[in-house]
């Protein structure tokens, strides 16, 4: 009888743990249905003023709107220091001496290289150096045109 008894609690306590309280589930919000695009659009749709017909291939406005392309400097090496991941280069470029920063390269003196005008940053301190220079320009790309 006893063994019957607290069967029948258990049973009801598994029952009870297991309604449906809407209290105690998660919230879950409403599926959304999302028109999904029409292409070409329909010809009740107006296209802004100057916008090239859709599908026409006409690529005029891109080219009118594309970023200048980098600007491209030209300067001939007078030094190198190198430390690791970096070369330092000392240029001369249109009678004057800047140093500019790129990633590890081979550039010799004399060479002539190009360079985009990069980020500039005055009084540059170089830890591993233990040098402070005038202003270092760092590059992103530096290709080297003439010379080694």
């Amino acid at each position: 009888m006893k063994h019957t008894a607290l069967i029948t609690v258990l049973a009801a306590l598994t029952l009870a743990a297991c309604s449906k309280d809407p209290g105690n589930e998660p919230f879950v919000p409403p599926a959304q249905t999302v028109p999904s695009p029409t292409f070409p659009a329909p010809a009740s749709t107006a296209l802004p003023p100057g916008h090239p017909a859709i599908g026409s291939g006409d690529s005029s406005m891109a080219a009118a709107d594309a970023p200048d392309a980098e600007q491209t400097e030209t300067a001939t090496v007078i030094s190198t220091i190198d430390i690791p991941d970096f070369t330092y280069l000392e240029v001369q470029q249109d009678n004057q001496t800047r140093w500019i920063a790129a990633k590890t390269t081979k550039a010799k003196k004399g060479a002539v290289i190009e360079f985009d005008s990069g980020s500039t940053i005055e009084n540059f301190n170089s830890k591993r150096l233990d040098r402070t220079f005038p202003s270092m320009t760092f590059v992103n790309t530096l290709k080297v045109v003439k010379g080694k």
